[in-house]
């Protein structure tokens, strides 16, 4: 679709915006503070707020798109979404003086689930509820396609194809939106997410995954196998057309910002995946056993994890009764520290070795009133557990469904959240 002068118009302002924020001294403030709890040396913790119910945000219309194209509709939507963050809830966020160009990667034009499923080419079967249209946040039924041990053949190895004329198509279109603005930067495969359980429960369901453990375990050793071999092969065509992307600002919903990161022989033409960070977790495993957790989830991702430069482990699964085998993923630095977990026995077994990702409960937000004296203790209580411990601490409130149509209350709980940290 062709871009008239009105969109480009937008897009600029838009832009112009960004670049005036982007310029504030506080955001190599920012990275800094960043770089320094990720070095294990932190100055205080950090607060981050990610994974926003977006469709409960749009105060003053602030987040209407005005575009038509969905080319520019792409750009806006970020903008807008960057600078109503900014002024409303933006805690610890840094934003950047450049602008990504996303490259034309098949099959990642997509989020990063559904490339998954398209890079190992197994069609999803579903049934999904949804209480609000607007909402990414449904009830899927996932219909299990993996029955016995042959079913294993469906999951094709990963073609990995870069549309270079279309990604030049789209570089020259961002330097005309955005001329004079701020640079561009061309965007490789940069949601560096390698789980292998979150798309097999789409392909089985989470039931059918527990179940096969217990009564299709060659099956089921079967299919991590081929995933895992598909990722690696995944990872080699990246790496070998160039397509890794080097400059990462964020690690599932945490600043990545990083002295560690790129390794001493980094070749900006040629990054490789020891140059990044990768991100995992096996969220279905919450219930199961610390053996069969390791057996079938970090023994079969090793390969993975010794092929990037650093790695954040875990998600919403509480990992304190398998850390001891968490702890065994090289060049490990984050673990995920669950609304569900333990808290104390989780944070003294991470200690001062890695970071704490904390992730404060999202519930918080979603009740019928906002209680900030709860979510200040709350946090006041995670801040003391690793002061004892002298672990370093990120705060990240993601996963946020809902915050019953009251935008305000991510505020409340940004400005609660960073009294406490810098506190």
């Amino acid at each position: 679709m062709e871009i008239n002068n009105q969109e480009r118009d937008i897009l600029r302002r838009l832009a112009e915006r960004i670049a005036k924020i982007a310029s504030l001294p506080v955001h190599e403030e920012k990275k800094r503070l960043w770089r320094a709890l990720n070095g294990l040396k932190p100055e205080q913790p950090m607060v981050a707020i990610d994974q926003v119910c977006w469709n409960e945000m749009n105060i003053d219309d602030k987040l209407t798109l005005r575009c038509q194209g969905p080319e520019c509709r792409s750009y806006e939507e970020k903008f807008r979404r960057v600078l109503f963050q900014w002024e409303y809830f933006p805690v610890d966020m840094v934003v950047e003086p450049f602008i990504r160009v996303p490259m034309a990667i098949e099959p990642f034009n997509q989020d990063p689930l559904a490339a998954q499923n398209r890079i190992f080419g197994v069609a999803i079967k579903e049934e999904t509820l949804a209480t609000d249209a607007a909402n990414n946040i449904v009830s899927p039924n996932y219909e299990n396609q993996f029955q016995t041990i042959e079913d294993v053949e469906k999951i094709k190895m990963p073609v990995v194809k870069h549309d270079t004329a279309e990604t030049k198509r789209r570089m020259d279109m961002a330097a005309w939106l955005f001329e004079g603005i701020m640079p561009l930067r061309a965007e490789g495969w940069f949601d560096h997410y390698l789980s292998v359980w979150d798309p097999v429960a789409v392909w089985m369901s989470v039931e059918g995954i527990l179940y096969a453990l217990i009564d299709e375990p060659e099956m089921i050793h079967a299919l991590v196998s081929h995933v895992v071999e598909g990722y690696m092969m995944m990872l080699e065509q990246l790496e070998e057309q160039s397509l890794v992307y080097s400059g990462e600002n964020l690690i599932h919903c945490t600043g990545a910002f990083i002295d560690d990161l790129p390794s001493p022989d980094f070749d900006p033409e040629k990054p490789k995946t020891r140059d990044v960070w990768m991100y995992a977790m096996a969220q279905v495993f919450a219930t199961i056993s610390p053996a069969m957790f390791e057996e079938y989830e970090i023994d079969q991702l090793m390969p993975l994890f010794w092929r990037f430069g650093l790695v954040y482990y875990g998600c919403c699964d509480p990992l304190e009764d398998k850390m001891r085998a968490v702890k065994r993923i090289p060049n490990l630095r984050k673990i995920s520290a669950s609304p569900w977990a333990d808290r104390e026995k989780c944070v003294e077994q991470i200690g001062s070795d890695y970071v704490v990702s904390n992730k404060p409960n999202p519930a918080f937000v979603a009740g019928s009133a906002f209680n900030e004296e709860q979510v200040r203790e709350d946090i006041e209580k995670t801040k003391e557990i690793c002061g004892r411990t002298r672990s370093p601490l990120e705060f990240i409130l993601k996963d946020i469904s809902t915050v019953r149509r009251e935008p305000l209350r991510l505020k409340q709980w940004g400005e609660t959240a960073m009294k406490v940290a810098c506190g």
